[in-house]
């Protein structure tokens, strides 16, 4: 056996939240304390001076595309974009440089912009050239511009499709079929390897790729499941079934870990798909829907059978009304436990009522939140009060509600939709825009390591702590200040009276510098080091 004693350090752990030692054997948390009773009980063990940083478990982030965010990060990265002509000037250099290939960009958000338009083809064509393949994905993922040579090769998008508009719902998913199809391996290993990269040096050891066929393909998931990182890659897959038989067989086809993540009912809010009960605010109608509630309770019904976690993609009122329609179904023919145990999820789960919200939790349903969406979009002035009026818009992610009536949350960043950095979503979950849904950030840490081990089936009730017998995956910070506190709009309560002796978080003051990772590990293995 071989064990490490990590020393001179401040430690995020339950049971012993005034440590300043740990030690670690094979993989394992085995001892927590005071040093001296730690070089003393360990005398054999290498030593890690840890120089007064802050240790805490690691981060998982249940919601991610990880081929996306890689190109992202190694392509033609269009969050900065502050104008129409902004976009269309950053994309003519990138055509400059990147002579032959698709060119795929991320991250436009027309909303931000004083044009409040996206680009035309025509403009697109302009500024990339003729003939160019050009796919440019909307902030949200749920649409996207494209070339007159990329939609040529689409084919025929459908009748719901007005040539020269943004691609939205199916029309966007064959045009995303075709742009994907023209990248090589290499350059998919290169964007794996970028965004798992980035995971790690954000103290992340585990991700859940959230695929489908509508969104990355077959052969993608299946190369991301057989790459070789250090990040954990628990994968989901967004296609219904309506059998047991035929939920096994697909997973058993793919190697996945269960049928749900992006298995749309809905689109999003920013493109106009999400499905509402009343219309749009500013353009009317009610978004789109993908699944009806029969094929949603059919999903449910086959993956409880099977022993298979599901979930679904609903952010819309109206398809949330959907979802918690088959749960409430699935429940009352097999039974609310045998529902609760599959710990089925439902991912963004942002337009959910205190109705939706009691019937989620009597079933044990999961929700999958993003609270960067919140601090991206929310508020008074921003994109949902635009889309949904001020008063609709209020009510959205209403994180504390669902905590409250024990509905589990998952925490996390739908990258390359929002920054893959965890800090920055629990600080999101802390400081809502919307007075009374915001989380503390005990339980906003909680929900962005422990309950996104829970939403990965991880129910040990070790993972995603720092006690003894639990797995060693943590990740070593520069911090500054520990404090224990509230949530943004509650008062002090006991748990952060010193007595109470509850282990300090770094500030996530608004503005607070955020910690800077220092080393990743997971497993006792190091997969990052700054």
């Amino acid at each position: 056996m071989s064990t490490q004693l990590l020393i001179g350090g401040r430690f995020y752990s339950s049971s012993s939240p005034d440590a300043t030692a740990m030690a670690v054997t094979d993989g394992t948390v085995v001892w927590l304390g005071a040093e001296a009773p730690g070089r003393a009980m360990h005398p054999g063990a290498e030593i890690i001076d840890l120089g007064g940083a802050f240790v805490a478990p690691a981060f998982v982030d249940p919601h991610v595309h990880v081929t996306a965010l890689g190109l992202q990060l190694t392509g033609l990265d269009l969050r900065g974009a502050r104008s129409l002509a902004d976009l269309l000037d950053t994309v003519r250099a990138h055509a400059a440089r990147q002579r032959d290939g698709v060119i795929i960009g991320e991250g436009w958000d027309d909303t931000t912009w004083p044009d409040q338009r996206p680009p035309t083809v025509a403009e697109l064509d302009e500024a990339a050239g003729p003939g160019r393949l050009v796919y440019l994905v909307r902030v949200d993922a749920h649409s996207a511009v494209a070339s007159s040579a990329l939609l040529d090769a689409a084919g025929d998008l459908g009748a719901d499709h007005r040539r020269g508009d943004p691609v939205r719902a199916d029309a966007h998913h064959r045009v995303r079929t075709v742009a994907l199809a023209e990248l090589g391996r290499a350059q998919r290993d290169r964007a794996r390897t970028a965004a798992l990269d980035a995971a790690a040096a954000h103290g992340v050891v585990a991700v859940h790729e959230c695929a489908g066929p509508e969104i990355s393909g077959r052969d993608d998931v299946r190369e991301l499941l057989a790459f070789d990182h250090g990040v954990q890659v628990r994968a989901y897959w967004g296609q219904a079934v309506r059998t047991a038989e035929e939920a096994r067989a697909l997973v058993d086809d793919l190697g996945v870990h269960a049928l749900g993540g992006d298995l749309f009912v809905d689109g999003s809010l920013g493109s106009h798909t999400a499905l509402l009960r009343e219309p749009y605010a500013d353009a009317g109608g009610h978004g789109k829907d993908f699944l009806d509630t029969d094929t949603i309770t059919a999903h449910l019904r086959a993956c409880t059978e099977a022993g298979i976690q599901a979930g679904f993609h609903a952010i819309g009122d109206g398809a949330m009304d959907r979802v918690v329609e088959g749960f409430t179904r699935v429940a009352a023919e097999l039974g609310g436990p045998a529902v609760a145990a599959r710990g089925h999820r439902v991912e963004h789960a942002e337009m959910t009522d205190a109705a939706a919200i009691a019937q989620l939790a009597a079933v044990g349903a999961i929700a999958s939140v993003q609270p960067g969406f919140d601090a991206a979009w929310g508020g008074p002035a921003g994109m949902y009060a635009t889309r949904l009026g001020a008063e609709r818009a209020a009510g959205l992610n209403p994180f504390a509600a669902m905590a409250a009536a024990g509905i589990s949350l998952a925490i996390g960043s739908d990258a390359p939709v929002t920054t893959a950095n965890p800090w920055v979503q629990v600080r999101a979950a802390v400081h809502h825009r919307t007075a009374g849904h915001g989380l503390s950030p005990r339980a906003a840490f909680a929900a962005a390591t422990r309950g996104a081990w829970r939403a990965g089936g991880v129910r040990d009730g070790l993972a995603g702590t720092l006690v003894p017998g639990a797995p060693a995956s943590y990740a070593v910070w520069d911090a500054g200040d520990l404090v224990v506190a509230a949530a943004a709009d509650t008062v002090q309560r006991w748990s952060t009276d010193p007595r109470s002796r509850v282990p300090g978080l770094p500030r996530l003051d608004p503005d607070a510098d955020l910690p800077t990772c220092l080393r990743t590990v997971r497993d006792g293995v190091e997969i990052y080091q700054a």
